[in-house]
């Protein structure tokens, strides 16, 4: 009777125990789970673009070299360098290169500078908001190249008038840009900081601009397109020196090598822009 009492006892108590479960090879619970709280950053490809962009080049090549693309329409890409080459051996390359660079440093610096300072004053004070938002809209639209004549009668043939054609165009993307950016800055974050007790002038500093600063710097990367594009059409009225200038020269001359040359040059000095406007934005925008 003991040992039959002894077994279900030990019955009893296997029974009561809990098993652990076997598992399974590849079971859903173990299996680990990849992180996806990346937040959509984008990743450094490396090398992809010199490859696209070294690929569309040679098949350019191929394409102009075999006949499929007729030179007298679009000059294949060794000539296009030769004549940028013949520039340069010139001494002429930096001459219009340098003049085109003043004008275009000068203007999209004061206009986007002007820019973001009615910009902030805009998002910051209702009364210039009343007073200026529709009068910035209204002019907005405005091709500013349509104003270059009115310019020359104002400043003359010189370069004031180029000057001010740049400015005047990159004035307003980025006034748009500049208090666009200041109201989209989170409220509860401006709460926060007079709950504190800052005054004004620190939470601008501190959490207004900050917070608008990605807008600005896009706002300034389309104002230096918009300045480029401006800088030719400025360059082809009344101008003796200016890569505006010379891809005039070359289309009066049927010379599409040389123009294509200086549409290089132009594209050349949009990445630039674009890469010291990109590296600016990860110096400031790192806390993102």
């Amino acid at each position: 009777m003991a040992n039959i009492s002894t077994i279900q006892a030990k019955a009893k108590d296997k029974a009561t125990t809990p098993q652990p479960i076997p598992l399974v090879k590849n079971d859903p619970i173990k299996a680990k789970v990849p992180f996806r709280g990346g937040g959509f950053q984008p990743k450094s490809l490396g090398l992809l673009s010199p490859i696209v962009f070294i690929t569309l080049i040679s098949l350019w090549e191929v394409g102009s070299r075999t006949g499929f693309i007729s030179n007298l329409v679009l000059p294949a890409p060794s000539e296009a360098f030769e004549a940028f080459m013949q520039l340069a051996r010139s001494g002429m390359l930096w001459t219009h290169l340098s003049a085109s660079l003043q004008r275009l440093l000068i203007g999209w610096s004061l206009g986007s500078m002007l820019g973001i300072f009615v910009g902030l004053l805009i998002g910051l004070s209702s009364v210039a908001r009343a007073g200026l938002s529709p009068l910035v809209s209204a002019i907005f639209p405005i091709p500013k190249i349509a104003l270059l004549p009115l310019f020359i009668i104002w400043f003359g043939i010189g370069e004031g008038s180029k000057v001010a054609t740049i400015l005047f165009g990159t004035f307003f993307p980025t006034v748009i840009a500049t208090y666009g950016g200041v109201d989209n800055v989170d409220r509860n974050l401006i709460r926060m900081g007079q709950s504190f007790g800052l005054s004004k002038s620190s939470i601008v500093r501190k959490i207004i601009l900050p917070g608008a600063l990605p807008a600005i710097l896009s706002g300034c990367r389309i104002s230096a397109s918009i300045a480029i594009i401006l800088l030719v059409a400025a360059e082809m009225i009344g101008a003796e020196f200016g890569i505006g200038a010379y891809i005039l020269l070359a289309g009066s001359l049927f010379a599409p090598d040389q123009l294509i040359a200086g549409v290089a040059m132009l594209s050349i000095m949009g990445l630039c822009f674009a890469w010291l406007i990109g590296r600016a934005e990860k110096f400031f925008l790192s806390w993102r």
